[in-house]
């Protein structure tokens, strides 16, 4: 069977998203869609809305055949490592597609962009660390780019990320052949619901939060699971406020990525709030996503040799399947070269730690959450 992979959040999962399945299929003559979705925690630092067993259920039910869960020292990085992530997965999984959604102005040749990347790599290395340090990642890419790749215009967000999955494709003997969807949505950051069925994850989340009316905008599974229960950084802050009191700035400097002082940043802030000391925190050179993984990496207490280990060891833990999507898995998983787990038990729990561990805080929130012992979805 032919499959196209996709690599998703759905935070929550939307229209968009149910779209984004069926042009992937009609795009790529799959007759299977893999979906790599991150877990409990997502890649701009945040708790999802909802549990991945929750979105992981709403996917199956439109459009998604497979879903295997990005291990969180892969889904809460910056883009080139949560692409490096993504793509190992898929390309585990045999997946001969890949399509993602972007929000570039005019058409790009991503394979292109891929392939160029892998040759001038030194060339794009120099430039990027020829570039002030007090610029952020995504700044210094953006200009690298821009100057070695002219055809490369403009910058939005799901465009870059499509540019990461794009050179992390090209790394492999048999890239997946690349089918960019433009998006039909809003823009990545419009927080605004309009009258027709697409909106963003952004503004669907604000309208849940808020109280508002965004019906309209969600499959019937995502709606009913919206109706009981919603999470968000303010749940946590309790938690990493006392982290942050309780931790000493010697252990807080051996949290992962926590350097040039950052650490006494964290603690001279006396927010009352998650939204309050986010406020406070933000530089310009230090990005809200990059904070807030930080910050992440601080509530779970995740040290770099940890983040290490989990991707030395990554596996392929199944969240669910429908029928044809337990077909491919059964056709295919004598020549997967990673471990696969219907379920974690002990065993798998000692090379999937952190994101067992991100399971664990996640469930102070949400009870209902359970990780060890469970069988995958099925639809």
């Amino acid at each position: 069977m032919r499959s196209c992979g996709i690599v998703v959040e759905y935070n929550p999962f939307h229209n968009g998203h149910r779209y984004h399945a069926q042009q992937a299929r009609e795009l790529s003559g799959a007759e299977v869609i893999v979906a790599v979705m991150s877990g409990n925690f997502l890649q701009r630092g945040e708790p999802a809305i909802i549990d991945k067993w929750s979105r992981t259920q709403a996917a199956l039910k439109n459009g998604v055949d497979l879903v295997v869960e990005l291990p969180f020292a892969w889904a809460v990085q910056s883009a080139d490592y949560f692409a490096k992530g993504s793509i190992k997965l898929l390309q585990a999984l045999k997946c001969e597609a890949l399509c993602f959604g972007t929000d570039s102005t005019a058409a790009f040749d991503y394979a292109g962009y891929g392939r160029f990347f892998i040759e001038e790599k030194s060339a794009i290395d120099q430039l990027f660390h020829e570039l002030p340090i007090g610029w952020s990642y995504p700044e210094k890419m953006a200009e690298v780019v821009s100057q070695l790749y002219p055809k490369a215009q403009d910058f939005p967000p799901n465009h870059l990320l499509g540019l990461s999955y794009a050179k992390e494709n090209a790394t492999y003997n048999q890239p997946m052949e690349i089918f960019p969807l433009p998006r039909k949505d809003q823009g990545y950051h419009d927080a605004s619901l309009v009258t027709d069925q697409f909106a963003s994850a952004t503004g669907i989340r604000q309208a849940v939060l808020a109280g508002g009316d965004f019906a309209d905008f969600v499959p019937v599974e995502t709606l009913d699971t919206l109706r009981h229960t919603h999470i968000s950084w303010t749940d946590f802050w309790p938690y990493l406020d006392y982290q942050l009191r309780a931790s000493s700035l010697t252990t807080l400097q051996e949290i992962y990525q926590m350097n040039e002082g950052l650490e006494h940043r964290l603690v001279e802030q006396g927010a009352k709030n998650f939204p309050e000391f986010l406020q406070a925190i933000r530089t310009k050179r230090y990005t809200q996503p990059r904070l807030q993984r930080l910050l992440t990496y601080v509530l779970l207490q995740v040290k770099t040799a940890e983040i290490k280990a989990e991707q030395e060891h990554t596996m392929l833990h199944v969240l669910g399947f429908t029928d044809q999507g337990k077909k491919y898995l059964n056709q295919i998983k004598k020549q997967v070269p990673l471990p696969i787990a219907a379920k974690i038990g002990q065993k798998e729990k000692k090379n999937h730690f952190l994101t067992y561990r991100a399971d664990q805080i996640y469930q102070l929130i949400h009870p209902e959450e359970q990780t060890i012992g469970r069988f995958p979805l099925r639809a």
